[in-house]
């Protein structure tokens, strides 16, 4: 066996041991004895989901030089749960039944146990972060930004102000910010130096900006049984890509029975589609532009690697 082959067999052994650790980290962390909020939270945490997040935090780790699994996976368990809350109370706000090929908390145990499931979930953060002394300013940053970003979409939709600029800016908080902490958190964790801390962070935002276009897109284009949650909510209650890219193609506001099916039609038929695709490439590229500079390893390759994925992904 070669030694870059090896490299990449021991580099994707470590990968499988570090999810490993985050999971069973998620697991011990949400194990109340309220039977309600064990249940509701290994209801949605079994369920999988794609863990970009805690992923992208092992491998900034491992891109850095890092190779103490243990020292990570608290940190990237806590990110994975920050967006797990932030999904299920999601489910609330738009009435989603689907959420990873499951029926929602919300669906299953109702608004309220939904609500306090997610609660109880964020506050499983501060559990796993209390170790870790000034990297919970990082995740708490990355909180804070959720929270604006979220309120942000809504007074957008109920105001009527949702253009390409807010979406913009919707999508920096409540997705993107969460995508900078993991790269940063890791970068930390493995002791770079502030230049390298910096790049990872710019790789991570622009990341996160990138797969919260390429996630609306698939709203628009895919079906449930593929996406694993319920999809078309972002256009029916008027948010997402296509309703920030609608003005600039000519599709402005629609009506009638069945406004989802329209604005799908109208969506094909114009550029809207291509054109925030080419806008999500570009960030990927850019960010990828960025590593420029990080010495060439398996480690950053793979990193790479995770970064073009999110642009070819189909769910």
């Amino acid at each position: 066996m070669s030694g870059a082959l090896f490299d990449q067999v021991k580099l994707s052994e470590m990968l499988d041991e570090g999810m490993a650790a985050v999971e069973r980290a998620m697991a011990e962390v949400t194990d109340s004895n309220v039977e309600i909020l064990r249940d509701a939270s290994r209801h949605i945490l079994s369920a999988g989901g794609k863990r970009i997040r805690p992923r992208l935090l092992l491998q900034t780790y491992l891109a850095l030089g890092g190779r103490d699994l243990d020292k990570v996976a608290q940190p990237a368990a806590a990110i994975e749960l920050m967006h797990t809350a932030s999904v299920v109370h999601d489910d609330i706000n738009d009435h989603g039944t689907l959420r990873r090929g499951r029926p929602s908390v919300n669906a299953l145990w109702g608004r309220t146990f939904a609500l306090l499931t997610g609660d109880f979930l964020f506050t499983a953060v501060y559990e796993l972060m209390a170790p870790y002394h000034d990297l919970n300013i990082d995740l708490a940053n990355a909180a804070t930004a959720l929270v604006e970003g979220e309120t942000l979409q809504a007074s957008a939709v109920k105001n009527k102000t949702f253009t390409r600029e807010a979406y913009m800016e919707i999508i920096a908080k409540k997705t993107a910010a969460l995508f900078r902490a993991a790269c940063s958190i890791g970068a930390k964790l493995a002791g770079a130096n502030p230049r390298e801390i910096r790049v990872l962070s710019d790789f991570g935002f622009q990341l996160g900006l990138a797969f919260q276009i390429v996630d609306d897109i698939l709203d628009l284009v895919e079906d449930e049984s593929k996406l694993g949650k319920t999809s078309g909510l972002d256009i029916t209650q008027g948010r997402g890509v296509a309703v920030a890219l609608s003005d600039a193609n000519g599709n402005g506001n629609v009506s009638g029975e069945d406004p989802l099916d329209e604005i799908r039609r109208k969506m094909m038929e114009g550029d809207t589609i291509e054109k925030a695709r080419e806008q999500a490439a570009s960030l990927v590229e850019s960010a990828i532009t960025g590593l420029a500079n990080l010495e060439e390893t398996d480690a950053k390759s793979a990193l790479i690697d995770l970064a073009q994925q999110i642009v070819e992904r189909d769910r």
